[in-house]
């Protein structure tokens, strides 16, 4: 938990850290959260064994993006075969994402009190069962109903990962595996489309969803037989195991060194330590790889903090509208480029509109690092000029100029489309795009793991299930909404709504710390109802 505490003279708000004391350790490789002495902690586990896991997981990811977004390749042939309208396929693409928002509320409380892998289980056999069923659908209500097992099924992709990346790793590691989960987050949602519009065209569009069910089909054995639990419970009957020896790395003159007003705060600087202890037994195969990994805490609190903190944390309704909107935005994009670039003057097959998506998955590879490594970089030169103390709202200054740059593309896109414009600049306004949504995506949920990271699980499920809400609304109504309006004052308006959401950063900029000192007790109080199985 990052420390912060009330006198007389100063505050340290959740969020606020000492960053000048993170960098006193010398050449010690700093560990937080500190791991036990337990063998079968999973900080403890070996190199391989953390690879495996996190491949696996990686697999999860590519996989349930593809099932999530390759749908619309298929929207031609389906209209012609099956007489579903755009009405109908937009219905369906919508209750998908209602699917999402409910799936993180009921699956994610089961995460932290039964454990990661059966709910990794789970999902992957009711992501299976949607497939199979979309491969043989023939009705409306079918395609329907097939949509919301899947967006059931998916749900926790956005969130379990990053419990599982906190499981198993430190916090030096956690921006480098939450790069390789964008990657094939990434790789899945426009990749995936890409290959499926060869296989619309060669194959048939039932095939498409044929290879998904075999690679799904290969994810849940290996899930099963391969994925150990990594929720950490020690082994003695119920008690912490203690963490393992840490010794501070600092000069003695740097000990008494304040950041602010002379009073020590920030968090707790360790030196690494790797010994455990030899009398406790590793797990047997069958033991890592129990079904449930039950413990005592409530799972209550995780249904209504969500929802509590989404109305009352500002960082958290920044996420939430943030990026959903910028994910609703791009819904729509994707939507109207399958449903008229069908049409003259495009005449695009089901490849043509797999390979639109070529342009936003390389506008997401440019995007990440100014959400992540530039970002990173930003905040030690800002918080150097701030006497060494870091403010998450630092981090906001990159979201400035993606409030203008999102919109510009969002205005490329929808005009260009409603103009009849050549392709290419569509695709250019497409990728434009996809670089804003990994670029704000990302400054935006680390601006808010970084103000309240003690609940970020709870946290995430507010922000997805706004995401998905967003999307699930513009979606429903896109049909009637573009009839009334047409194209270009469809893009106008969004491109408008764009702006002003994306500009909250400013205020934020301003009062964004006095928000975070109001809603400290709070935070305070809602951390502690999450049961810490490890002694930090």
């Amino acid at each position: 938990m990052v420390s912060y505490h009330h006198d007389d003279e100063t505050f340290w708000a959740p969020g606020t850290v000492a960053l000048e004391d993170v960098h006193r350790s010398g050449d010690q490789l700093v560990l937080f959260p500190t791991p036990t002495s337990d063998p079968n902690d999973p900080l403890n586990w070996s190199t391989a064994r953390k690879a495996l896991n996190f491949t696996l997981v990686s697999f999860f990811v590519l996989w349930t993006f593809v099932q999530l977004d390759i749908g619309f390749t298929a929207w031609g042939p389906m209209e012609t075969q099956l007489g579903f309208s755009v009405d109908d396929l937009n219905i369906g693409a919508a209750v998908n994402y209602g699917g999402l928002a409910i799936g993180c509320f009921f699956f994610i409380p089961l995460v932290h009190k039964y454990g990661r892998r059966p709910i990794y289980i789970v999902s992957s056999a009711l992501q299976l069962a949607s497939c199979i069923w979309q491969a043989e659908v023939q009705t409306v209500g079918g395609f329907i109903t097939s949509n919301i097992i899947s967006g059931l099924g998916g749900a926790i992709s956005e969130i379990v990962v990053q419990i599982t990346i906190a499981d198993m790793f430190f916090v030096h590691q956690h921006a480098t595996m939450n790069g390789w989960y964008v990657i094939f987050q990434a790789a899945g949602a426009f990749l995936g489309p890409v290959a499926s519009g060869y296989i619309v065209d060669s194959q048939g569009w039932r095939w498409m969803w044929w290879w998904c069910v075999i690679f799904f089909g290969i994810t849940l054995v290996c899930v099963i037989f391969l994925f150990e639990e990594s929720k950490y419970v020690p082994v003695l009957a119920g008690e912490s195991v203690p963490p393992q020896q840490a010794t501070v790395n600092e000069p003695e003159d740097s000990r008494n060194k304040t950041p602010a007003n002379n009073k020590t705060a920030g968090p707790e600087v360790v030196a690494r330590q790797i010994a455990t202890n030899a009398e406790i037994p590793p797990k047997t195969y069958w033991q890592r790889m129990a079904w449930i990994t039950p413990t005592s805490e409530s799972i209550w609190p995780h249904f209504y903090i969500p929802i509590v903190t989404l109305f009352t944390f500002p960082a958290v309704a920044y996420a939430a509208l943030t990026y959903g909107s910028t994910l609703a935005w791009f819904a729509i994009m994707t939507s109207l480029q399958a449903s008229y670039m069908l049409d003259p003057p495009y005449n695009f097959d089901a490849i043509g509109i797999g390979l639109m998506n070529l342009a936003p998955f390389v506008g997401a590879v440019l995007g990440f690092p100014c959400g992540g490594w530039l970002s990173d970089k930003s905040i030690l030169w800002l918080s150097k000029k701030n006497r060494g103390i870091y403010e998450p709202e630092m981090r906001l200054w990159l979201a400035i100029p993606l409030a203008v740059l999102g919109p510009a593309s969002i205005l490329m896109f929808g005009l260009g489309l409603a103009f009849g414009v050549h392709w290419s600049l569509i695709a250019v306004g497409f990728g434009v795009y996809g670089f804003t949504l990994a670029a704000l995506a990302g400054i935006s949920l680390t601006y808010l793991m970084d103000c309240y990271q003690d609940i970020i699980g709870d946290a995430l499920v507010g922000v997805v299930f706004m995401r998905n809400i967003i999307s699930l609304v513009v979606l429903s109504v896109l049909t009637p909404w573009v009839n009334g309006m047409g194209l270009q004052n469809l893009h106008i308006l969004c491109a408008l709504v764009a702006f002003l959401i994306y500009m909250i950063a400013v205020p934020l900029l301003m009062w964004g710390k006095k928000a975070r000192i109001t809603t400290a007790a709070a935070y305070k109080k809602m951390a502690a109802t999450h049961v810490s199985h490890r002694t930090i």
